[in-house]
């Protein structure tokens, strides 16, 4: 089979993945796939491709690119199959976009500009494509929780809708964090997960209003516990332990320790 595909390029990986889902000869497993069911690879693909940029990996992140690539291949032979569009389409429908996008690019606009104001026109242009809707259509649900937060945060405050200072979101953040502790014993669960998610929603916003990615920070917070962690299994590997065989207060002096080690570390780089 394989000295009938296209030797390389685009037409290879497009003549790859029709193969896999050729109904008499292709993987069973791709066959009975759906836009369903691919879906979630294609938010974990997304993210692994965050995570070796995170880790500035490069290597890595030229075979993540390549997974993510062949997710928006496996969406596209699914909706040829059904009729909906090609790959082609896809391909043209972006350029299409990014050239009107662009108009300072492509077009008689200055590029004389500001970053913040092309993002400002970027989504002036994302407005006018929409039509007449809702200040918040648009943003996916499915979307990372806290990132759709930052998104809705940052149309609404486009229309005027937020805190005109940090302080007043951390005054917020401290209403909120307070109805907790008190509502803690009191409420049903499903008013407690309210509540969370309030405090949550205004974290995100107060990340906005101090120009930083809740996303990523929370990222990088859950890498600096894992690798904290590792250490503390490490010392306790060292005596022939792990951490069911030891207790909070040890485990608690081994991540004071992993703590000044990471601080040791930062304060030796360049």
């Amino acid at each position: 089979m394989t000295e009938t595909l296209p030797p390389s390029g685009i037409d290879r990986l497009l003549a790859i993945m029709a193969a896999l889902r050729d109904p008499a000869t292709g993987c069973p497993w791709d066959i009975e796939q759906s836009f369903a069911t691919i879906a979630p690879y294609t938010l974990e693909e997304a993210f692994e491709v965050a995570d070796a940029i995170d880790r500035a990996d490069w290597p890595d992140l030229k075979g993540e690119l390549g997974d993510l690539l062949f997710q928006t291949v496996y969406h596209a032979q699914m909706a040829a199959e059904a009729g909906h569009f090609t790959f082609a389409d896809v391909v043209a429908a972006i350029s299409d976009k990014m050239i009107a996008r662009h108009p300072h690019v492509f077009g008689s606009e200055s590029r004389d500009k500001t970053p913040e104001q092309q993002t400002r026109d970027w989504e002036a242009q994302k407005a006018r494509e929409r039509g007449p809707a809702r200040t918040l259509d648009g943003i996916a649900p499915s979307l990372p929780a806290l990132t759709r937060a930052l998104k809705l945060q940052n149309r609404a405050a486009r229309v005027g809708f937020d805190w005109p200072s940090t302080g007043e979101v951390l005054d917020k953040l401290v209403e909120e964090a307070r109805e907790v502790v008190e509502a803690r014993d009191t409420l049903t669960h499903a008013a407690l997960t309210e509540e969370i998610g309030d405090l949550l929603f205004v974290m995100a916003n107060l990340a906005r209003h101090l120009h930083v990615d809740p996303e990523a920070a929370l990222r990088a917070a859950n890498q600096k516990f894992t690798r904290r962690f590792a250490r503390i299994e490490d010392w306790l590997a060292e005596t022939g332990r792990t951490p069911a065989d030891s207790d909070l207060a040890e485990m608690d002096a081994l991540w004071n320790r992993a703590k000044a080690e990471d601080k040791a570390k930062d304060q030796t780089r360049p």
